[in-house]
Order: structure tokens, then sequence, then C-alpha cells
């Protein structure tokens, strides 16, 4: 199971996705010079609590729970393609709600966003999570010319 590169793979999704959750994606700059860190568990706003955007940390975790599950799905490969679609998907939306969320709080309070590295990390996610599809198509490859010998 973890000796498949398409595993080792799936748990580096898993684990990008999970590292997004608890570190900034960035931060927003209003016209006082006040600053807004944003974060997929929160936007720490001073003097107040802050607001959690509970849909971006929804889809993250919604997309680590999937690729970690798929890595236990070996011995069900069209499954394990299926989930792995769905979670490239899965990915490519927490993108769009991010940029309605940042578009939404720069047009409504006129705030500036700057992006931190970490904005990447579900994109880097996004390559791996390709390059488990390959795989597990490879191995399904595999086993039916196996199958085609026998």
């Amino acid at each position: 199971m973890i000796q498949r590169i398409q595993s080792i793979y799936l748990l580096l999704v898993t684990s990008l996705l999970t590292i997004n959750i608890f570190q900034p994606i960035g931060s927003f700059l209003d016209s006082k010079g006040l600053l807004y860190t944003f974060s997929p568990l929160h936007i720490a706003f001073p003097g107040n609590a802050g607001v959690t955007p509970w849909g971006q940390l929804a889809i993250l975790i919604l997309g680590a729970v999937i690729a970690f599950a798929t890595i236990f799905l070996f011995k069900n490969r069209k499954l394990q393609v299926r989930l792995c679609i769905l979670n490239t998907l899965v990915i490519a939306f927490y993108y769009v709600i991010l940029g309605v969320f940042v578009l939404l709080n720069k047009s409504n309070t006129q705030l500036s966003f700057t992006p931190a590295f970490t904005i990447c990390l579900p994109l880097i996610a996004l390559i791996f999570n390709f390059s488990a599809i390959h795989a597990i198509r490879k191995d399904e490859k595999k086993v039916r010319a196996t199958d085609r010998l026998r």
C-alpha cells in the first residue's frame, strides 16, 4: 500500500492541504494601515475576535480527507482514480471560493490583499494529485497486461 508511488503522492496532498489549514495565506491592509492576517481558520481583526471563513476551511478539510481515504482504496483502482478526480475538483473549487472571498472583502471594505507563499500549497497538492492519477492508471495498465498474459 504505502510502497506504491501514488500513495506517497496522496500522502503529500493530504499533508499540504492540512498545512494550508493552519498557515496564513495572505493579509488584508486597510486605508488606515491596519493589517488583518488571513488564514482558513480565521481573519484576525485588530481589537476584535475575528471571523472564520468556514467555506474555505471545510473545502480544505474535505480535500485532505478524500486524499487520505483514497490511499486505502488500493485494491479498487477505478474508484481511486474517480476520487482523485473529485479531489481535483474540490481543490479547484477552493481557489474559486478563495477568489470570491478576497474580491468581496476588497470591494466591500476597500482592503488591499497581499498573498503569502502558502497560497500556492493547494496548487502544489493539485500537481501531486495529477501525478497520483497518472500512477494509478499506469498500475491499472500493468494489471491488465499481466491478466492478458495468463
